[in-house]
């Protein structure tokens, strides 16, 4: 179905965005802007398995567990794995499809591709 929508190629902007954000909230240096996508996901997928498995997997699948609502607000136990799975299907999805438009990757391939069309 997507694929036959003219905005079919800008699906990737959000997983990007997000899957950056997110990880750039645990750590800058692996803000994604597009670039290398199926090498830098290798390294964040290694991390989210290790996570969901050494930490997330013995509090089950939700990611939000409220155990009770006081006066002081909403408390809530220990996150399971269910953000580590969204997290490697967005990188599976963008190795698989690609970084899409607005992307460094697209970018240096149009230079290559200009530059490869330049030469004699």
């Amino acid at each position: 179905m997507f694929t036959r929508l003219k905005f079919s190629t800008w699906v990737p902007v959000p997983l990007r965005l997000i899957v950056g954000c997110g990880f750039m909230e645990h750590g800058y240096a692996k803000l994604l802007v597009g670039a290398f996508i199926p090498f830098a996901s290798v390294p964040m997928a290694a991390v989210l398995l290790v996570a969901m498995f050494s930490v997330h997997w013995q509090y089950g699948f939700s990611s939000i567990k409220l155990i009770a609502i006081t006066p002081n607000g909403a408390n809530f136990g220990p996150p399971g794995y269910e953000c580590d799975l969204l997290y490697l299907a967005c990188l599976v999805a963008l190795v698989l499809g690609g970084s899409g438009p607005l992307s460094f990757d697209l970018l240096m391939s149009k230079i290559v591709k200009a530059s490869a069309r330049t030469r004699p």
